[in-house]
């Protein structure tokens, strides 16, 4: 019977057109990278968070001399000495005292390279614009905001203030103050564009949040302390 084969059948290897095999499985390599991906953007989310955080406190920042409420003290925060914005911030304080909305300055300040000092060298700027210099009074150990802010409720015993200082930075030193429990309103002292500066220190911000939210949780205390100079001794 001619159409019945005997012969062995054809070897399965050599049936299979090697073409039509499926690729092997590539799909953990892109399960990598999307894992990889999130662990990245997790951090960024939540430094965007604690950001977002942080500048929520707008809600006290006056621009208007006539409409802020007086406060026994300003605290000034120190600039780069001879900068834009250290002359903006002596002369919003100066008009928060000539308005009677303040009785005292504290120019808080760097002062850590002897050469470099720029509490001194904001209080010279008041005596010149006429705020007598009883009324004028330095914290040399002002390094950051959260030091500042510390020392005026530790050192020089207030718990009442106005922030002197321009809008990108307020919202931070309010978020300092309300987690310090002092009762603090700000004063923006934005009399400049700051040119190019600005767009800087915006980025700054975002990290100096952090710093600022690391500080508070840490409930870290300042670089220097020392003894107390209250600044109303005899409401003490």
């Amino acid at each position: 019977m001619p159409w019945l084969s005997l012969s062995s059948p054809e070897p399965l290897s050599q049936s299979i057109d090697a073409s039509t095999v499926a690729p092997l499985n590539r799909k953990r390599p892109s399960a990598v990278l999307s894992l990889l991906s999130i662990a990245l953007f997790l951090p960024f989310i939540f430094c965007t968070f604690v950001y977002w955080q942080v500048n929520r406190e707008t809600g006290q920042i006056y621009s208007n001399i006539e409409s802020i409420p007086s406060r026994p003290a300003a605290l000034v925060f120190g600039a780069g000495v001879g900068s834009s914005e250290a002359r903006d911030r002596v002369l919003a304080a100066v008009a928060l005292y000539k308005s009677a909305k303040v009785k005292k300055l504290i120019m808080t300040g760097d002062n850590g390279e002897i050469y470099y000092n720029e509490p001194v060298a904001m209080k010279r700027q008041a005596l010149e614009l006429g705020v007598p210099s009883s009324d004028v009074i330095c914290d040399y150990a002002g390094f950051r905001t959260y030091d500042s802010l510390y020392r005026a409720r530790d050192i020089f015993e207030l718990n009442s203030l106005i922030l002197v200082s321009q809008r990108f930075h307020l919202p931070r030193a309010l978020y300092i103050a309300r987690n310090l429990g002092l009762n603090a309103i700000g004063f923006c002292a934005d009399r400049s564009s700051y040119g190019d500066m600005a767009r800087w220190y915006d980025l700054r911000e975002f990290g100096a949040a952090q710093a600022a939210w690391l500080d508070i949780l840490s409930k870290r205390k300042p670089r220097y302390l020392g003894a107390k100079e209250p600044v109303f001794p005899s409401q003490n």
